[in-house]
């Protein structure tokens, strides 16, 4: 009997989670090298309940579909991983007769990748086990950038682009839009890029800078003398300087802080100290799943990213992640690698000094740079006729 290959997803969905699926079980079926490719359906969950989905037995035509498909096809979780469950894993391994593990996900996702890893290792067991990134966030380490994230970026800096048109068009209010990433601002600065087409946000706030709600308040009155609708964009993780989240957090677990409503609070603000009209806006799941607004510069690297972590299973390799290096941002070119899972495990990667302007209010043209080639293709050009566009007579 020869050996099986199984595919482990875990974490949140994106768009282009289900094109790295794609590109593994198209370079599982090529190598010839596995009886059966496997699906844990729903995660580690499924993976030790014994739930399995056989991947090999679907048509080129069906898999074609997962390019286009958001969220994934095999189901994902986030149950947690003790300590226990790494002894099962390797007698199901062995019970399964699996010779290669591949894992999709992020932070926590690669520290369980690592640790089975290190698990089958110590058991002497001749399993490959190989890391796929995956998160829409872009906080996980060493990999210039991961799959899921330039497609989140393209929802937002479209849907702030939209946003703006519409402020623009009835200039009454201040509309603060709230973005995704607890401890990391990628997603909420790539809404900058809107402004590239003359209809980005005034102001942006991220987790890498401590909020002062005095400065916010500042920062918004400034810009009220000049313009009377305005757009801000802020982060769902934003704290103050002792490292406390602006808004009581919902609820917490083991793993997570699920955070409270930040775009309702600082609209809030607005309206309490200034007086001024204001609304929250927040896309919410929309904004990590899209296939309207999919990049396809994402999803190729995602599929990219898949087949890269099957054919290194097959060449020996083990306990490393598939990931990118950043060669020209213009043109735009990276270089594939493999980096080394304990590099990775439960790191976080935030937005560096240099991408960040020096108010704190937004991004540098550095940030541009580095962003602009992962959404794909330019945001369309839009026009107005108004005269005015919101900016107040005399002004």
């Amino acid at each position: 009997m020869g050996k099986n290959l199984v595919i482990i997803h875990g974490g949140g969905p994106t768009a282009v989670l289900n094109a790295s699926l794609y590109g593994a079980v198209k370079a599982a079926k090529a190598s010839g090298q596995v009886d059966h490719i496997y699906g844990a359906n729903n995660g580690t969950g499924g993976f030790l309940k014994e739930d399995f989905i056989d991947l090999g037995a679907f048509s080129e035509e069906e898999l074609g579909l997962l390019l286009a498909t958001p969220g994934t096809a095999i189901g994902t979780s986030r149950d947690p991983i003790w300590q226990d469950d790494y002894e099962q894993m390797t007698k199901l391994i062995e019970k399964h007769h699996i010779g290669y593990v591949l894992f999709s996900g992020g932070n926590g996702t690669m520290d369980t990748c690592g640790k089975l890893h290190k698990a089958l290792v110590q058991k002497g067991m001749d399993v490959k086990v190989m890391g796929i990134p995956k998160t829409t966030d872009n906080d996980i380490a060493i990999t210039d950038h991961s799959p899921g994230f330039g497609s989140a970026a393209r929802y937002m800096a479209a849907s702030v682009q939209e946003l703006c048109a519409d402020v623009r068009s009835l200039p009454i209010h201040v509309v603060v839009m709230e973005a995704s990433g607890r401890n990391a601002g990628w997603i909420t600065a790539s809404s900058a890029l809107a402004g590239e087409k003359g209809y980005g946000p005034d102001l942006i706030y991220l987790p890498e800078r401590a909020f002062d709600e005095d400065c916010f308040i500042r920062d918004v009155e400034t810009l009220l003398r000049k313009k009377s609708g305005i757009v801000v964009v802020a982060s769902e993780g934003l704290h103050d300087k002792d490292g406390n989240p602006i808004v009581k957090p919902v609820f917490k677990t083991e793993r997570a802080t699920y955070f409270g409503d930040v775009s309702s609070h600082l609209a809030n603000l607005v309206i309490d100290r200034l007086g001024y009209k204001a609304r929250g806006e927040k896309p919410g799941l929309l904004g990590r799943a899209s296939i309207a607004w999919q990049s396809p510069v994402d999803r190729d690297e995602a599929v990219l990213a898949g087949r890269m972590a099957c054919e290194a299973a097959f060449e020996g390799e083990s306990g490393k992640m598939a990931a990118f290096r950043r060669i020209s941002d213009e043109p735009y070119k990276i270089e594939p690698f493999l980096a080394d899972i304990d590099q990775v495990m439960m790191f976080e990667r935030t937005m560096p000094d240099n991408f960040i302007n020096e108010a704190g209010n937004g991004v540098t043209e550095e940030f541009l740079r580095w962003c602009r080639p992962l959404i794909g293709e330019a945001l369309p050009d839009m026009i107005s006729f108004n005269r005015l566009s919101g900016r107040k007579e005399g002004k």
